[in-house]
């Protein structure tokens, strides 16, 4: 079981049409949602190694403010919000993908994501100024390529067209934004209905 959790995301990156195909029509859901999560995690981990063993030339982050729940969430979240938004633009449109398919493929696009920045973390602790270009290059083909698969993941799912698939994505991080708009507010109102009962609760204990 292990071999085939580490030889079918691999397999997908190279071959995704098949690999998001699989995913869809012939794999155990069960196992695809817990390989999903496996990623996450993965990722998660390596955002957080990656705060605090890479190389000064490319940790750009101050160790001091470092804060290994708040990189969690910077993973987590995003995904979440994209699944949502997804999900709730797709049903509109037609799309045949459920949410745990959306979910699912998104978090398979990321492995190049793991691939890739997890043994820079060691490696940019030798690099010399000039060499710095390789680390940056190759995080940036590294978000390239999971942008594709993305893309990919997005129109096997839901079974649309590249043209459709393209403004689907489009109105979904559009709607990703709506939706932390939304949070902020919620959280901001939350925030303001809790001072003002604490301000009540000081009054009331003083005036005892």
């Amino acid at each position: 079981m292990s071999k085939e959790w580490v030889r079918y995301p691999l397999g997908l990156i190279l071959h995704p049409f098949n690999g998001f195909w699989d995913l869809k029509y012939d794999r155990d859901q069960k196992q695809s949602v817990i390989l999903s999560f496996a990623i996450l995690l993965l990722l998660s981990l390596t955002n957080i190694l990656g705060r605090q063993y890479s190389g000064f030339l490319v940790n750009i982050y101050d160790s001091r403010y470092f804060n290994s729940v708040m990189e969690i969430v910077y993973v987590v979240v995003p995904v979440l919000f994209w699944c949502v938004a997804n999900w709730s633009l797709t049903t509109l449109m037609d799309g045949e993908g459920k949410f745990v398919e959306i979910f699912t493929s998104t978090c398979l696009a990321l492995t190049p994501l793991v691939l890739i920045n997890f043994p820079w973390i060691w490696l940019s602790n030798l690099l010399s100024l000039q060499e710095t270009t390789f680390y940056f290059f190759s995080t940036s083909a590294a978000v390239i390529w999971f942008v594709f698969l993305l893309f990919v993941g997005n129109m096997t799912v839901h079974q649309f067209s590249p043209l459709k698939t393209i403004g689907t994505i489009l109105l979904t991080i559009l709607a990703m934004g709506f939706i932390a708009f939304l949070c902020m507010l919620f959280f901001s109102l939350m925030q303001q209905i809790v001072a003002f009962i604490t301000v009540i609760y000081q009054e009331l204990a003083m005036r005892k």
